[in-house]
């Protein structure tokens, strides 16, 4: 197959990642004539840019495409999107995150080329401005005939879309967002080295959230919830994975209420590092209040560890009461230092949750099975048999 994927930018995030893995077994498993277009990866929350060169993919950057909205830069990366797959020549057009999937299938659709949209987050959501969100609605709407198929990180994607008449749900499928389990099989260092690096002792039990620093990510929850945690478990320190704009107001917030030596943040590490992290951790919590489906759920209990987040998007589709971890309301404080203790403070229960969300979700979160399914979305495009 011949396939170009857009994505706005290539900064170290769930779908930037999922996008690049994608790429890279498209060239390097299946042999497909393969292109990766992005914008610069500007920003602190770093950039893939440099694996991808390693990895010798076919990169192109569009210097004008940006994350916010700027009418004349989104025009001008309009213009040039178009005129690099005139240059291109693709069988397909698969494009990735909210404005890359708006601007991507404009131009698909005047080239008369198919497209393919993954859905890795609603582009409308939860504390969106209601003008954006509306704007990002309406958007979606005119966006969706000129969709040949879109793909859904998870079911919840599907229902938010269908629910909002962008789209009827038999032009949706799910493919779950795929990484390499092996690291979170077997880690590549030992953890007790890498919690030794991070100041923490055998005896603490170890609470780690994977996520920038950024609005949204909820981290003012967890450190709202942490009083009241390290009261009834004092050995209980939280491992915080991530940068961003949000950590120095973190930071004094921790100090203000005497929690600050409570915290570690590791700040920004590469992927390859994230798995050795959260084996040095006793449990995965995620307090987002926007997302996907957060790939560290599945990261986690991939890694042996109970996980608590927050009942949003696909999260209810990993994390199974009483079996792989406890599912919180959003932005509920009492439960979730509640759920947290119960874990912490029974080794038992923590190792029994994280064994059936391992034994669970391996295989189904594997890259390979993704990029497999990815494929046979194209193909049934290719050959016609969409909707």
């Amino acid at each position: 197959m011949k396939i170009v994927h857009y994505i706005t930018r290539l900064i170290v995030g769930g779908a930037q990642e999922n996008t690049l893995l994608t790429v890279e077994d498209q060239h390097h498993l299946f042999g497909d004539q393969v292109t990766l277009i992005t914008g610069p990866g500007l920003g602190p929350e770093g950039s893939l840019e440099d694996r991808a060169r390693r990895g010798g993919l076919d990169l192109r950057l569009l210097d004008d495409s940006r994350r916010a909205i700027h009418p004349w830069r989104d025009w001008k990366t309009y213009r040039d999107l178009q005129r690099m797959l005139r240059e291109i020549k693709p069988d397909l057009l698969h494009t990735h995150s909210s404005k890359a999937g708006i601007i991507g299938r404009a131009a698909a659709a005047k080239l008369g080329l198919p497209c393919v949209h993954t859905i890795h987050g609603a582009s409308f959501h939860f504390g969106q401005h209601p003008l954006a969100y509306r704007l990002y609605e309406q958007l979606e709407r005119w966006a969706a005939p000129r969709t040949a198929r879109f793909i859904s990180v998870c079911d919840a994607m599907t229902d938010q879309y269908v629910a909002a008449k962008v789209a009827p749900r038999d032009k949706f499928v799910t493919v779950y967002s795929g990484f390499d389990v092996e690291p979170f099989l077997v880690p590549p260092r030992s953890p007790q080295v890498v919690r030794a690096e991070l100041g923490l002792k055998p005896d603490h039990v170890v609470i780690g959230k994977v996520a920038r620093l950024f609005p949204l990510k909820g981290h003012e929850y967890l450190i709202k919830a942490a009083r009241a945690v390290v009261d009834r478990c004092p050995a209980v320190r939280f491992l915080l994975v991530g940068d961003g704009i949000l950590r120095p107001q973190f930071e004094e917030d921790l100090r203000t209420q005497g929690l600050r030596d409570h915290f570690v943040f590791a700040g920004l590490v590469p992927p390859e590092q994230v798995p050795e992290l959260i084996h040095a951790m006793d449990i995965v919590v995620h307090t987002s209040v926007w997302e996907g489906l957060a790939r560290v759920l599945p990261q986690g209990l991939i890694a042996g560890k109970p996980v608590v987040s927050y009942d949003i998007d696909g999260a209810k589709e990993v994390v199974i009461p009483g079996q792989t971890g406890f599912l919180i309301p959003p932005r509920q404080i009492d439960l979730l230092s509640a759920a947290l203790c119960e874990l912490a403070s029974d080794p038992e229960l923590r190792r029994c949750l994280g064994d059936t969300g391992r034994d669970r979700f391996t295989d189904r979160f594997r890259h390979q099975t993704m990029t497999k399914q990815i494929r046979e979305v194209y193909a049934s495009v290719l050959n016609g048999s969409h909707s």
